[in-house]
């Protein structure tokens, strides 16, 4: 239940985006943070989340980030302003760091049989999906009925039936290791992330100038502090030993950078659908539902596979397909471009599904039990921030494409402050064009925005093959021998003591 609400926030607020932009009017930079900031703050605080889960409980946990999630979805749902909005976002994220690692440590606690694991983290990815399938349909139906703020208030009735049906449901593991959480690790990852993705996005946006460039080295400064105190404190809040592991270490390359096109993908995709195709948020929606459904499949069909073949092969296979379906989006056009775009796309999640299911395995399973919170948290932590990356990175991209592109375009009859509105934003230009221009006029400025929107989602199609194709080398030629459920290769850098607070757990599901 909270892995198919996350996924349904997440999908439903690329539909609203355009909505977002008519009636709060955010500039380019301040709808990346509406976007982002909740992935951000997500990465931020799953590792803290996951340890603090190993400490006092992961069903614990669980139940009280759904009780915050809750109540930050229903701020978010009457924000009245954009700042409003983000900070919002970035309260929802940080309870949606609580909900992640919970649900994966419980899930590595309950099944010790590999390909019982395996299965369970298929089922994991599905529901995921599941959020993802019905986002769209059912936040496009609330967008065409409702206001943009009603997606957000999906979750509230998810989070309450949690809280009844988990304490009955869910059983408790923790770890016996009752020592407080190391607070100052805590605000240095925090500071390592923000500065740095700060600057990220800045460069992104306005390219090169002192004060994102500074962001990025405060956040390093940063880092580096962070992971000399894991290296020396008594009680780290990061277990470095884990990334000891060459398999481990990989997956979460993996799973970083096949978040980060996954994610910077998706956001033009969305906005293709409504801005290009000029389709309804409900009608965009529902030609969502193939990619989701081909994940579903994906993520089904890799249990399986992956006991007949290596993972490696599984990952580059996976990859390879992720390969082609990129490579059907640089080939979009702006002209009835949504059935090439969405046959693109449901290829590259047909290709997603090995890597979403076999890299959690891979990292979880390296872990002791007492630390599957830890294990899983860094898990998501790659994949969050990989994402959250992604829209920075490959949202900048596209941006300065769309730019390039519509610097040229004829804007005579607008003011300059509506000229550089659409200069900035193809959803600004398609309102502007409808509000403002009439005739010839419109129709030029509809046609330029169009054509450049449709180049960016192209060139973003291009660097995320040329992604993808590298990381399915990289599953090959460096990780070719691991095997799920194999630990052998950092057995003595996680021989941690591994006595877990077991005594409310049925004995059968201990077994």
């Amino acid at each position: 239940m909270p892995t198919l609400l996350l996924s349904l926030d997440i999908s439903v607020l690329y539909l609203a985006l355009p909505h977002l932009s008519v009636d709060l009017h955010p500039s380019s930079t301040e709808t990346l943070w509406i976007t982002d900031i909740y992935g951000f703050m997500i990465a931020g605080f799953l590792i803290t989340m996951g340890t603090l889960g190993d400490r006092i409980g992961r069903r614990k946990l669980l139940l009280i980030g759904a009780a915050a999630f809750g109540i930050a979805s229903t701020m978010a749902a009457y924000s009245g302003s954009t700042f409003m909005l983000i900070v919002t976002r970035a309260l929802m994220g940080i309870a949606g760091a609580t909900l992640m690692p919970s649900t994966l440590a419980l899930i590595n606690n309950m099944f010790r049989d590999t390909r019982q694991r395996t299965t369970a983290i298929g089922i994991w990815m599905t529901c995921f999906m599941t959020g993802m399938l019905i986002g769209p349909v059912v936040g496009g139906f609330l967008i065409g009925h409702f206001w943009w703020g009603s997606v957000f208030l999906l979750g509230v009735p998810v989070m309450l039936l949690l809280l009844i049906a988990g304490p009955m449901f869910l059983p408790e593991y923790r770890n016996s290791d009752t020592r407080r959480i190391d607070g100052l690790s805590v605000v240095l990852y925090v500071a390592l992330i923000i500065p740095f993705i700060y600057g990220v996005k800045e460069l992104a946006r306005a390219g090169w100038s002192l004060l994102p460039v500074l962001g990025i080295i405060f956040g390093i400064g940063f880092g580096v502090l962070f992971f000399l105190r894991q290296r020396t404190h008594t009680n780290p809040l990061l277990d470095l030993s884990l990334f000891k592991n060459r398999t481990v270490s990989v997956a979460l390359t993996l799973m970083l950078v096949g978040g980060a096109i996954n994610g910077g993908t998706y956001l033009f995709v969305t906005q293709f659908l409504q801005v290009v195709g000029g389709l309804p948020p409900l009608d965009a929606g529902l030609w969502l539902l193939a990619p989701a459904v081909m994940l579903i499949i994906s993520s089904l069909a890799t249990p399986p596979i992956a006991q007949r073949i290596r993972p490696a092969y599984c990952l580059a296979g996976g990859m390879t397909i992720a390969t082609i379906g990129f490579l059907i989006l640089t080939m979009a056009p702006a002209e009835g471009g949504v059935l090439v775009t969405v046959i693109g796309f449901s290829v590259v999640y047909l290709g997603f599904g090995p890597l979403a299911v076999l890299c959690t395995d891979l990292i979880i399973s390296a872990a002791p039990p007492e630390k599957a919170g830890s294990a899983s948290s860094v898990s998501e932590t790659s994949a969050e921030l990989g994402i959250a990356v992604g829209v920075v990175v490959l949202g900048g991209a596209g941006a300065i494409v769309y730019r390039d592109e519509m610097a040229s375009a004829d804007v005579s009859g607008l003011s300059p402050g509506l000229a550089a509105e659409v200069r900035d934003q193809a959803a600004a230009a398609i309102a502007v064009a409808d509000r403002h221009l009439t005739g010839e006029n419109a129709e030029s400025l509809l046609n330029a925005a169009r054509g450049a929107f449709t180049d960016s989602l192209n060139v973003v199609g291009a660097i995320s093959a040329g992604s993808a194709l590298i990381l399915a080398l990289l599953a090959v030629f460096v990780i070719r021998d691991a095997r799920l459920g194999d630990t052998s290769e950092d057995s003595e850098s996680t021989g941690a003591d591994s006595t877990v607070d077991d005594s409310s757990v049925d004995q059968r599901a201990r077994s």
